[in-house]
């Protein structure tokens, strides 16, 4: 079984290339903002942690504060108080992101005990600020331009320029991502010409 990281920026597309693998592989796939809000559900370690910081911090007043009707974290109170802030989110990726890994990497040891799947694909969009570089078989990186992302933000999104921007910013550059990836798929064309370019790679490399 090989241990395949996937990531790209934000609009990169990855979303058809996971379903294109999940549908012509035998493998499993994870992702890793489906996995975070798992490990922050109520009653879990992360959410315990979360609430008690963000309180001891002063960022919220009460526990209340950050709970919504079902005793959930409160997606927009969290945007509002934390993602808002360089500290808070720093704060709630300490917490959150090492919670992430350790759940995958016991995930994919139990994949490889078990020896039923070829590949385990995981995506995440941190995945080389984590250094999942380091312990993934090999990573992926599927870039598409910043003109085309733009577009498909906008357009799929909604996103106003300035947000594009603030997101851009914020994200490794293509020449950090094509440095410390083993394979890129061009996602510049037709979602058709990116799968087949995986799969002549998947053919010829593993």
């Amino acid at each position: 079984m090989k241990f395949i990281g996937i990531t790209g920026g934000v609009g990169a597309g990855k979303s058809a290339i996971l379903s294109h693998l999940s549908q012509k592989y035998n493998c499993k796939i994870i992702m890793a903002d489906d996995l975070a809000k798992n490990l922050m559900e109520p009653e879990t370690q992360c959410f315990s942690q979360i609430v008690s910081k963000l309180v001891s911090n002063g960022f919220v007043k009460s526990e209340s504060e950050l709970l919504d009707s079902n005793g959930n974290l409160d997606k927009s109170v969290m945007s509002q108080v934390v993602f808002a802030s360089d500290e808070g989110r720093a704060m709630v990726n300490a917490i959150v992101h090492p919670a992430v890994k350790d759940w995958v990497l016991c995930d994919v040891e139990h994949e490889r005990k078990k020896g039923e799947i070829d590949y385990y694909f995981f995506e995440a969009a941190l995945m080389l600020e984590c250094d999942y570089d380091k312990v993934c078989d090999e990573v992926w990186y599927i870039f598409t331009s910043e003109e085309n992302r733009r577009a498909r933000l906008k357009e799929n999104r909604g996103y106003s320029d300035d947000k594009v921007d603030n997101i851009f910013a914020s994200q490794l550059t293509e020449e950090e991502f094509r440095s410390r990836c083993k394979f890129v798929v061009d996602n510049n064309f037709s979602p058709q010409e990116s799968f087949e370019q995986i799969d002549e790679y998947l053919t010829i490399n593993i």
